[in-house]
């Protein structure tokens, strides 16, 4: 029994090691590529771009700002002033200190990220801005709009969560947001997820478009499968459908105006399912809908999200920059 205990404890030493050079050498590759704000001793990382209206925009599940940076954020900056954010545990952003550990099963709730970021954005001189967010980052953006109402000149939402939907998650995502998932499973993950099942996730997100060529190397997926990035990742991720449910009842109260872009092929986050159903809570917003783009639409087709973005802004009283 004694063997047996060393035994295993030598294989958890391993695997800590072995995730901690893996987490080093993936921080030295994807550096901050932005400033560190410091909202109450928690630290946001933000990237400004550009001149013109203020616009925010935010990251969904397993991405960092960096998503962004790849193509949208450059096409956008000579017109406007383009600030980024990585959420709470992804990217460069710290865990809210209420929410960090492996055997915590709750997670920051939409608004709670959102209060973060909009605290960060603050200080960065952000005012009066076009709220972006893809994906989870949609819930997010959202609940910017919900508690700033006033404040929030427009919402953009791209594939965005925004609605209760049915079944489950996966076998993964219960898996690592599970308490035991998590303090054992999620080293492992990043000790040793190979190469090919990266690429392999990557495929699945751009389904049934191709990633473009260097977005891995530009994101920095070794970010991602850090331990304290996954484990937030998937606690976010599971823990998310009773928030939007609560959020799901304000809608009605959301009066700025509110563009809508979302793949007719998106099975991750399926329009059917989230965008169209939107519609009837927030009478004002625009639904472009893209036939046979998947959950990445401003990688699919930039074009549309922002042509959706100026007609948020027009709609809104603001002046892009020429």
């Amino acid at each position: 029994m004694i063997l047996a205990l060393l035994v295993l404890l030598g294989v958890i030493a391993l695997v800590q090691w072995r995730a901690a050079t893996r987490e080093s050498l993936a921080e030295a590759a994807a550096p901050p590529s932005g400033q560190m704000v410091d909202v109450d001793g928690v630290q946001v990382h933000a990237r400004v771009l550009g001149s013109g209206p203020d616009l925010v925009m935010i990251h969904g599940a397993s991405g960092n700002l960096r998503d962004f940076t790849f193509d949208l954020a450059q096409r956008l900056s000579p017109h406007y002033r383009v600030t980024l954010l990585d959420r709470p545990g992804l990217g460069w952003t710290a865990r809210l200190p209420a929410y960090a550990g492996a055997w915590r099963k709750t997670a920051e709730p939409p608004r709670e990220q959102a209060a973060l970021l909009q605290r960060a954005a603050d200080q960065l001189g952000v005012k009066n801005p076009i709220v972006l967010g893809h994906s989870y980052g949609g819930a997010v953006a959202l609940a910017w709009g919900l508690t700033r109402p006033e404040e929030t000149a427009a919402l953009v939402l791209l594939a965005a969560v925004s609605k209760p939907w049915p079944g489950g998650l996966g076998w993964l995502y219960k898996l690592t947001g599970s308490t035991l998932g998590s303090a054992l499973v999620i080293p492992m993950i990043t000790a040793f997820a190979p190469k090919r099942a990266v690429e392999s996730s990557i495929e699945a997100i751009f389904a049934p478009q191709s990633a473009p060529a260097g977005y891995e190397a530009h994101i920095g997926t070794g970010l991602t499968l850090r331990r304290t990035s996954t484990r937030a990742n998937a606690q976010q991720v599971t823990s998310l459908r009773p928030h939007i449910v609560e959020m799901s009842q304000d809608y009605h109260r959301l009066k700025m105006p509110v563009e809508l872009v979302h793949g007719s092929a998106d099975t991750i986050v399926p329009l059917q399912i989230h965008s169209e159903p939107l519609l009837k809570d927030i009478p004002q917003a625009r639904l472009t809908r893209l036939p046979g783009i998947g959950h990445m639409p401003h990688h699919a087709n930039p074009q549309s999200v922002i042509d959706a973005i100026d007609r948020a802004a027009r709609d809104a009283g603001l002046r892009p920059r020429p």
